[in-house]
């Protein structure tokens, strides 16, 4: 078949990116350690079919990914997921969820460049590899929420001691959340907007 004098298929239409009705798009980014849920996040609170970089995980990867606690995983994100959801007539976020391993954390900077706030989610089995993602965050000045995503035979600790191990200030929101739910997912969102939006508004001392 002769493609030479056929049209281009169209692009995505802006209205599928941003609605006429917004006054304001934000850039949130959803980090954390490998399999903790970020790709199931964006996915589940996206209103538009989320773009993801998954790819089947090989045997290229033994010795280089460390499983411990996610043994049953099969596919891994290799440069962002995208998605995005509408908070109100005004409002849109623009969701961007980075890998978790560590040989793509090169990737990181592109990806959270320009993000207003950020979400943290973790899993209680494995809270050590939070700590990178929110090293990243606060060297980049990025505030975040911290989202516990709550994995099936996960230990339930008390928000103090969570605190405690993840050296979290009391001003940083720590909230449980179901990465798997819209709700759970968009509430968790909804936190994160509201405490930037009282960081934005505090009085300086009192943050």
């Amino acid at each position: 078949m002769d493609y030479s004098d056929s049209e281009p298929p169209p692009g995505p239409r802006r209205e599928d990116l941003l609605p006429a009705s917004t006054e304001r798009s934000v850039k949130v980014v959803v980090v954390g350690g490998f399999g903790v849920g970020k790709t199931t996040m964006v996915g589940s609170v996206s209103e538009i079919r989320p773009l993801t970089t998954e790819e089947t995980m090989t045997q290229a990867g033994v010795g280089v990914d460390d499983l411990s606690g996610v043994e049953r995983k099969t596919e891994t994100t290799v440069a962002m997921d995208f998605g995005r959801i509408t908070l109100d007539d005004r409002l849109v976020l623009y969701l961007f969820g980075t890998p978790g391993q560590q040989r793509f954390w090169f990737l990181w900077n592109g990806v959270i460049a320009g993000a207003l706030g950020a979400v943290v989610l973790v899993d209680t089995r494995r809270l050590e590899e939070s700590f990178p993602a929110m090293d990243r965050l606060e060297q980049g000045g990025v505030p975040f929420v911290v989202a516990v995503n709550h994995f099936p035979g996960a230990p339930v600790h008390p928000a103090s001691e969570l605190r405690a191990a993840l050296d979290l200030p009391e001003h940083v929101p720590l909230v449980d959340c179901d990465a798997r739910r819209l709700d759970s997912s968009r509430d968790v969102l909804l936190t994160l907007m509201r405490y930037l939006y009282d960081s934005a508004t505090a009085p300086r001392e009192a943050l």
